[in-house]
């Protein structure tokens, strides 16, 4: 087998490649495979970097596949429009360059097996995606067992590689502290801008049997209603009243740039102000780098690698040295969500409630026969019929527009927890609302949201209380007096 680490295949960092497979480069390819999975963009991208590295080391024409299945868990309106807003966008940046783009739509469970076997089969070598949740890891590993040449996977996850720990970490502090000593060395390089610089020029033909087996999506049935309809989905979550794709995700990030950042560490908190930076679901579908991100962010903060002045202590502001918006901003979408990928990255079991701490399994285990004063099923939780005011004007956002408020967010969590039997059953129900309605579920960072609640990367609180004991415990009544929310609530009355 070629060794990927003596290859001179130049830019992407070893930190984040992985051989999936033992199998050999192909001998006989005729063209590298990009099968695109989580990173669904053509800028800033390691993966597709690496693939074209090994498109120009070999010679050979480059194909990207993008598929999107009928059959993955929740799939929906809201979940499928997001992606076929991608897909769209791909056809149009892919159309004029090198690289064939294979956009394919299952109009059927089952209907998609043996494409990405067929591509395979003519490629010299397979690079695609890591991603540390979801059904994304079984179906990476299954198919690279099957496949006969080499597989390789590509984190471009966060700016840590994921690699870079042997271990997950249990708070945010102790995460932080590794990332202060490690991050400057990580920094370079960066995904490049446009990977498919001096392809080799002549296009992949594709056979006419994949093409009859398997008809890529046009553009324009990738923008239309009409192919949502026709597909086996779950109909009842529309479509949210945001496009996906790179080219809105840069839209979104230029409007949170210029008008959003720099009140950030005033407003953020605040729902009636809603000045979170609405990234999270493009971070999710890959629509977006965190690298684009946290260079364009520090870029218009005119912030170099020389300006970080904090010792490395874990701090949550003063490290980076730049503004406190631009701090608090970074401790989120850096230190916060990649807690996440490298929770679920070292634990197999990160969405199970085995993962929980100790002292958290402990305690919530001591208070599980509690008395509860409102119980609710998933279904009233669904349909915000609780007695809470803010509470179901949370979730009316989630239903309504596939996101919630960073807050409110947690108290979200919070009181379904104090509203469900047990602590497991609260688990799975946030995991079905969160995963249903968000965009930005089916995520490391929601789903580390979501066991937060329940104790994870928190310590015990005082005083003990019914039904949380030692865990955290939030209210509506306190978060409506610590923040505004009276337009909040009646937005999502």
């Amino acid at each position: 087998m070629a060794n990927i680490h003596t290859l001179g295949l130049n830019g992407v960092p070893q930190a984040r490649l992985r051989a999936a497979n033992r199998r050999p480069v192909g001998a006989d390819g005729r063209w590298v495979l990009y099968w695109m999975v989580t990173a669904r963009r053509p800028r800033f991208n390691f993966a597709l970097e690496r693939a074209a590295a090994w498109s120009r080391h070999l010679g050979l024409p480059l194909v990207v596949l993008e598929a999107l299945r009928s059959d993955y868990p929740w799939a929906s309106d809201r979940l499928h429009r997001f992606v076929l807003d991608g897909m769209a966008d791909n056809v149009a940046a892919f159309e004029q360059g090198p690289a064939l783009y294979y956009p394919y739509v299952e109009p059927e469970p089952g209907a998609g097996r043996g494409l990405l076997e067929a591509l395979a089969s003519s490629a010299a070598v397979v690079v695609t995606d890591h991603f540390p949740t979801f059904f994304v890891p079984r179906m990476v590993t299954a198919a690279a067992r099957r496949l006969p040449v080499l597989v390789e996977t590509v984190d471009g996850n966060g700016l840590l590689p994921l690699d870079l720990a042997d271990r997950e970490f249990a708070t945010a502090h102790a995460f932080r502290r590794f990332l202060q000593r490690h991050l400057a060395d990580h920094l370079e390089p960066l995904p490049l801008a446009d990977p498919l610089a001096d392809l080799p020029e002549e296009r992949a033909r594709m056979p006419a049997e994949v093409l009859r087996s398997w008809p890529p999506a046009p553009r324009p049935r990738l923008v239309g209603p009409q192919l949502l309809k026709a597909l086996p989905i779950d109909h009842d979550v529309p479509a949210a009243p945001v496009r996906g794709g790179f080219r809105a995700a840069a839209t979104v990030l230029d409007v949170f740039l210029k008008e959003r950042l720099g009140d950030y560490s005033e407003l953020a908190r605040q729902p009636d102000a809603d000045a979170t930076s609405g990234l999270s679901p493009y971070l999710h579908f890959g629509h977006v780098a965190v690298h684009e991100v946290f260079v364009e962010v520090m870029r218009r903060a005119h912030w170099t690698i020389e300006d970080v002045s904090g010792p490395a202590d874990g701090r949550r502001s003063g490290w980076w040295g730049a503004r406190a918006s631009v701090e608090q901003f970074l401790d989120q979408l850096v230190t916060w969500r990649e807690l996440g990928y490298q929770f679920c990255h070292h634990r197999p079991d990160h969405d199970r409630y085995t993962s929980l701490p100790d002292w958290a399994r402990r305690t919530l285990a001591e208070h599980a026969a509690d008395p509860r004063e409102h119980l609710y099923s998933c279904d009233e939780l669904a349909a915000a019929a609780t007695h809470d005011h803010l509470w179901n004007a949370a979730q009316r956002q989630l239903t309504r527009e596939g996101r919630l408020h960073t807050y409110l967010r947690m108290l979200w969590g919070k009181k379904i927890l104090e509203w469900s039997p047990d602590p497991e059953t609260a688990l799975a129900t946030m995991i079905e609302l969160n995963n249903r309605y968000a965009l930005d579920g089916r995520d490391p960072n929601s789903t580390s949201g979501i066991f937060w609640v329940l104790g994870r990367h928190d310590r015990p609180w005082g005083p003990e209380r019914p039904i949380f004991g030692k865990v955290r415990y939030m209210s509506s009544a306190n978060t409506a007096r610590k923040l505004r929310v009276a337009e909040y609530l009646e937005r999502y009355a």
